[in-house]
């Protein structure tokens, strides 16, 4: 399906539109050469082969291809999210041959355009980024928030048997924290998490800028919000249903094309307790590695201070190997205009 490019023709720049590149609304039929143009894109950790097809079924989801001489040189999908108000892009990739000559740009001017069409209560564009913000970021985006990025990896069954000779086996109590003064966390049903994040303001303080972060994707704490996050595999925790200090989301573990019998399992960590955020780490750790055979790549999200101490504790006492040095997760966002 060809897309009227006629709104955003004229803010091409003349040599990419010369150049001819068309734009399509990307389809199922699409996927392998996709995938094709995003071989070894992040590290091996891409997440597109378990999300095209899902995508393909979101309403709220518009995923355009640019093409040049019929070929796929680069994808982009928006999510219209926060009770229409937000456009998150995701996803964005670009042919190894055709970087560096403004691709990626322009597919973002046209689906700014596209989407302000479709979407007219629209007023902001928002993105996550992983790599250094430059002083010229800062002319066209906000930061909303930073995280810490923490990658570590090991072999499933090794991992296993580590939590073991530490404690935890068949449940969450370990020898790793006092029992005494909490029970571990709690894991959060639906019914649960709307009435702690939607009728109290606990959990407006707890999250960075108020923001819920889940596997990249930032959200506001609204209904329409959950309601997207309740359709996904998550576990959600908390410290104390009650009066939370330290939050996590823990998004199920899935393959990821770095190579076979490998897995990417994301946490999301909220709070500034560092004894609480290790309690959650575990569980979600135990929950996830007792049943998974391979190689996992773990990413957590976390905040900055904690970020020394938590790699120091994954190496001490996990036994298992941090994969990179710090780095930050930025959530930026720019006035849609």
């Amino acid at each position: 399906m060809k897309i009227d490019t006629s709104l955003t023709m004229p803010l091409l720049p003349e040599a990419l539109s010369q150049a001819g590149l068309q734009f399509s609304v990307a389809t199922e039929e699409d996927f392998d050469e996709i995938m094709g143009m995003s071989k070894d894109i992040y590290g091996g950790l891409d997440y597109l082969p378990t999300r095209y097809t899902s995508w393909m079924q979101e309403s709220n989801r518009t995923v355009i291809l640019a093409r040049k001489e019929g070929k796929v040189i680069a994808l982009e999908s928006v999510v219209v999210i926060d009770d229409g108000e937000t456009m998150l892009v995701e996803g964005l990739r670009v042919a190894p041959q055709e970087r560096g000559k403004g691709v990626a740009g322009v597919l973002l001017r046209f689906c700014s355009e596209l989407i302000k069409a479709k979407y007219p209560d629209v007023k902001v564009c928002r993105l996550t980024r992983d790599d250094q913000l430059r002083p010229k970021d800062f002319e066209k985006y906000r930061i909303i928030t930073k995280q810490g990025i923490l990658l570590v990896r090991f072999r499933a069954e090794e991992l296993k048997l580590r939590l073991s000779e530490l404690g935890l086996s068949g449940g969450i109590h370990s020898s790793l924290w006092p029992t005494t003064s909490n029970a571990g966390p709690v894991h959060l049903n639906h019914t649960t998490v709307d009435q702690l994040y939607l009728t109290t303001d606990l959990m407006k303080g707890l999250l960075p800028n108020g923001t819920i972060i889940q596997d990249w994707q930032p959200f506001k704490i609204l209904r329409s919000n959950l309601d997207i996050l309740f359709k996904k595999d998550i576990d959600w925790l908390v410290d104390d249903e009650s009066n939370p200090t330290v939050a996590s989301l823990c998004t199920f573990p899935f393959p990821v094309p770095i190579g076979e019998d490998w897995y990417y399992l994301n946490i999301d960590m909220f709070g500034k307790d560092l004894n609480l955020a290790r309690q959650q780490f575990l569980y979600h750790l135990q929950r996830h590695t007792s049943t998974l055979k391979g190689h996992v790549m773990c990413q957590m999200f976390l905040d900055p201070p904690l970020w020394k101490p938590m790699a120091d504790f994954c190496r001490n006492a996990l036994k298992v190997e941090r994969v990179k040095e710090y780095s930050e997760q930025c959530v930026v966002e720019a006035d849609v205009i």
